[in-house]
């Protein structure tokens, strides 16, 4: 029997495995090649193909054998790409509770990163919208949209390694706008620091942001709590919503539950089949 791959599905794949592996080398703190094959049930060089793109991407460090995770400083900033990989179920979850929230003919403003990126495209079905952005990556999935009357505003700015635009033009041109709903895509939250990042520039843009919208929900996975970047974009009790998945520890979501002003658990896809069956 001859099994035929897509272009696009083969990637949807490696995507995939890299994200498994990424996720256990977290875990554990390295990752052996043996285990890896049995697990996946690929080949060995398939899997060193991924820990090959992982390691160009700075998410793990390639040692004899296998891979060790790569260890973030508050400063740390992986690129699009290096994130994308990252969480992909509990990413979309989040994003399909988070697009819920969304009315048609509203003014809403999404912030750069993976998880806003995937909330927009669970967008795609809701009439009227105005959308601000400073996420050209965010900014490309709106626009391709079938929507006729649907205005995407991406503001100006220097670009960072997330694909954000930041500085003073981006935050000059938000602060003219009056949103009705901000989402906030965040490098960390913690009880202390609450939603960080580690780009001091892209902090401020992202305050401004924040302010231009008179609600805010900030969308942010399980691996994000106790993540502290070197700045803080909002204390956690500004947030009118948090929008995580049901990975999140049960000591974290208390300390959520009593600070933000909702917080709303995704119930990822893994899990759903895990109930039914």
């Amino acid at each position: 029997m001859v099994q035929k791959f897509v272009r696009g599905e083969w990637a949807v794949l490696a995507r995939q495995r890299q994200a498994v592996i990424l996720e256990e080398a977290r875990r554990s703190g390295a990752v052996r090649v043996s285990d890896l094959v049995a697990r996946l049930g690929v080949s060995d060089m398939t899997v060193r193909r991924d820990l090959d793109v992982l390691a160009g991407r700075g998410l793990v460090e390639k040692v004899y054998g296998g891979a060790t995770s790569v260890v973030g400083k508050s400063t740390d900033e992986p690129g699009f790409e290096a994130k994308s990989v990252r969480q992909l179920a509990q990413k979309e979850a989040i994003a399909g509770l988070a697009a819920s929230l969304v009315k048609p003919g509203t003014a809403i403003g999404l912030s750069a990163g993976t998880t806003t990126w995937t909330l927009a495209h669970a967008l795609a079905g809701v009439p009227g919208l105005t959308v601000v952005t400073n996420s050209i990556q965010v900014a490309d999935v709106l626009r391709a949209s079938t929507q006729p009357d649907r205005t995407v505003v991406l503001t100006g700015g220097v670009r960072t390694p997330s694909d954000a635009l930041v500085g003073p033009v981006a935050v000059h041109s938000l602060r003219s706008l009056h949103l009705d709903l901000v989402f906030l895509g965040v490098h960390g939250m913690a009880e202390g620091p609450g939603f960080t990042t580690p780009n001091l520039t892209e902090s401020e843009t992202d305050r401004a942001l924040v302010e231009a919208g008179r609600r805010l929900v900030v969308l942010a996975d399980h691996t994000k709590w106790g993540t502290v970047g070197i700045s803080t974009i909002a204390d956690l009790d500004e947030a009118h919503a948090v929008v995580t998945d049901d990975g999140l520890s049960v000591p974290a979501r208390e300390i959520l539950a009593d600070r933000v002003g909702e917080l709303l658990i995704a119930e990822t896809a893994e899990n759903l089949e895990a109930e039914e069956a």
